[in-house]
Formats: C-alpha cells, structure tokens, sequence
C-alpha cells in the first residue's frame, strides 16, 4: 500500500466531511472572482464580459476622483475601527465575567440571555432600534422628557449614527462571540489556578497571569480577522438604518456599491469599489498578520 493510500484510508471520512465546505467556498467564493474583470470593461449586459470594450482603470480613476470618496472612506473606516476598539474587547470581557461565575444556573441564564440578540434579524433589530428611540413614542425619550429635556430624533440625526450602530453590534453579537473565548477558557488546566492559589495569588493575578494568557492565542487570531473587516461593514443593518439625512456619516462604501452598481445598473463602477475595498482589506489582514508573526508565536500562517 502506497503512502497515499493509506493517509486516505486513514483520513476519507474527514475528507468526505469537508467535501461539502470545500464546494461551497468553490462555487460561491473563488468562481465569483471571475467577475472583477467587469472593474476593467466597459461592461454591457447584452455584450457579455468578454465582448465588453476595456476601459483599463478608468472606473477607479473616476473613484478616486469622487467627491465622495474621502467621505465614503472615512465613515467606512471609522466604523470599523469603533467596532474594532469598542466591539472586540466587549465578548473577551463577558467571557471573563461569566468564567467567575460560581452558579452555574445563573451562569447558564445569563449565557442564554446574551445569545438570543445574534438569531434576531437585522430587519427586527432596525425595527425595535426606530421604537426604542422614536421621538414621540419611544422609551429613551420618553426617559429624556423625564428630566425635563427636548426629545431627540435620534435616527434622523448624523451624529449619533455611529454611537448607535455600534451599541446595537455589540448587543446583538457580543453574546454569540463569547462562545470561543469560553471554550478556549475551558481548556485552561484547572491545577494551574489550584497552585495559583496556594501560592497566595489573588483573583486579579490569576486573571493577568494566567486566564489572559490562556486564551491569548485565540484573542490574536481572532483580532487578525476582525483586522481584516475594517472595511467589510455590515451592508444590511447600515442600510435599514440610513436615510438621506443622514447620509453624511451613515453613507458607507457596501451601500455605496449598491446604489451605484445594483440601482443605478453602473455594474463597472460598483465592481470597482467593491474590489477596492476587498483589497485594502486584504492588505489589513496581511499587514496584522505580520506583525503577529514577528511579535508573538501566534498567526493564521
């Protein structure tokens, strides 16, 4: 028997089992690839990709140029980097809490709780969000009036665009994300907390010294793909949420692409600033990437 024979004997069911991952990633992510040639052509439907005339970079040209590119940047990258720096450390935080827990009933509710936000809808979650804080009828300003203060129209203004669209990430997500830090908590040798204490170490030292640096590792790699995100905004919950009005900071690269390529039929346009975007991420992920490598043990590769 040939050595490859018997890796595959040893390892076809899992093979079998990854077949189907592998198809998918195949036909829905590198197949579509195809189409960034549209970004270089003048691209007709009739005429097809290939007898569409080539256009070189003048679609990028024209991006570049665009008075809204600066803006659309900038809101893009401001969202993603607050996600980044307010939503990240947010399920490392819960994970922590909930691993001090002694209750395990209580333990149990609370992991509950937190989970039910992520299997809710973006359409539902915009929903709840436009009542909540409805200017007539909504609890926040009703709470507001209260003090004896003007309502806010929180969703027709642009400043406070950011501030809520990161708050509801984090609500609906925090819980379902601490699901990996919790397990990586969970494989944390508990004899090493047991000579921990015996040593006389209290809580705070065990946690700096022992809990963080257990489940660093999956911190790094998973800041590594939140790094490589920055620009891939969430495209459905912005657009349910923005309006013309506030366009001014809720306009993002993702519902950019949509009015210009999907609605406006620009197909070359809007392929343009997706692979735009899809390229400076790239070049995030890589560049975090790196760094890791150089200043720890632990990277994607």
């Amino acid at each position: 028997m040939t050595r490859f024979q018997t890796r595959w004997n040893n390892s076809k069911y899992l093979l079998i089992l990854f077949l189907p991952a592998l198809i998918y990633y195949v036909m829905f992510k590198y197949v579509p690839m195809f189409g960034i040639l549209i970004s270089f052509k003048d691209y007709n439907t009739f005429k097809g990709v290939w007898a569409s005339d080539w256009v070189g970079f003048k679609y990028y040209s024209l991006f570049f140029h665009s008075p809204d590119f600066l803006k659309l940047l900038k809101n893009t990258v401001l969202l993603g980097l607050y996600k980044v720096v307010f939503g990240f450390p947010a399920p490392i935080i819960l994970a922590l809490l909930l691993n001090e827990v002694r209750q395990a009933v209580l333990k149990r509710f609370v992991q509950t709780i937190s989970y039910l936000p992520h299997f809710i809808s973006n359409v539902v979650v915009v929903s709840m969000m436009f009542l909540f804080l409805s200017p007539t009828n909504g609890v926040i300003n009703k709470v507001i009036k209260l003090f004896g203060h003007d309502a806010i129209n929180f969703m027709q203004n642009e400043h406070y665009f950011r501030a809520i669209y990161i708050l509801s990430e984090i609500w609906q997500h925090v819980g379902w994300e601490t699901i990996i830090y919790l397990a990586a908590l969970s494989a944390i040798d508990p004899q090493l907390y047991e000579a921990a204490r015996v040593d006389g170490a209290s809580r705070k030292h065990q946690l700096l010294h022992i809990t963080l640096p257990g489940i660093m590792p999956a911190i790094i790699i998973l800041f590594i793909l939140n790094i490589g995100h920055v620009l891939d905004i969430g495209f459905e919950k912005v657009l349910l949420m923005q309006n013309p009005s506030i366009y001014a900071t809720a306009d993002v690269l993702s519902t950019y692409v949509y009015r210009t390529g999907i609605q406006s039929m620009n197909f070359s346009y809007g392929t343009t600033i997706d692979l735009f975007t899809s390229v400076i991420n790239l070049i995030f992920i890589l560049t975090a990437n790196w760094i890791s490598r150089k200043t720890s043990e632990t990277s994607l590769w």
